[in-house]
């Protein structure tokens, strides 16, 4: 009869190998958490479509907006004005159905989020300024409704939400050339 012996340290060896793979996975998700992928943090006042809202091929969207600058979870600090866009190529119906949800929120002071961190061609434009050049909307997530929590640029849009805007109505569009 031959016998065999397992050694006692092997049971600890695969305890000590899962430790190590949960606390590298620990360790990852937190990582992954402070980076923030949203490209525009913003509440909605007002949506312009233009032609037409029946065919959209511009949008304004009017409000407070914090925009991501550079990588991690750095934002500018939120002010009003307005976003203008145009449809981005081959994504038309994708552009449109976001520029449906931007205005299903506007005025009711809902936060979203919308675009992507890495698409840095979006231009918070002042209030008297003229209605020209829009940016191709930015690509992302889709437009997302955001959770109140302790997090700089919703603090300083929810402080921008409670002083009213001075601008009653949008500067008219340039006429298309």
């Amino acid at each position: 009869m031959k016998t065999t012996f397992a050694p006692l340290g092997q049971p600890l060896i695969r305890l000590g190998k899962l430790f190590l793979a949960t606390l590298l996975l620990a360790m990852g998700a937190s990582v992954a958490r402070a980076s923030d992928p949203n490209g525009v943090y913003a509440f909605v006042d007002r949506v312009v479509f233009e032609p037409s809202a029946a065919n959209p091929e511009r949008i304004q969207v009017w409000g407070g907006f914090a925009l991501a600058k550079g990588r991690g979870d750095e934002y500018s600090a939120a002010e009003r004005g307005y976003l203008y866009f145009k449809l981005r190529p081959g994504e038309e119906e994708i552009c449109k159905k976001e520029w449906a949800d931007l205005k299903a929120v506007a005025g009711t002071s809902q936060i979203v989020s919308f675009g992507s961190r890495h698409d840095t061609g979006t231009t918070l434009r002042k209030p008297d300024a003229k209605v020209e050049n829009p940016d191709v909307y930015p690509k992302g997530w889709g437009m997302n409704k955001v959770r109140p929590r302790n997090y700089p640029p919703l603090n300083q849009l929810v402080d921008l939400q409670s002083r009213k805007s001075k601008i009653e109505s949008p500067p008219k569009p340039a006429p298309a050339k």
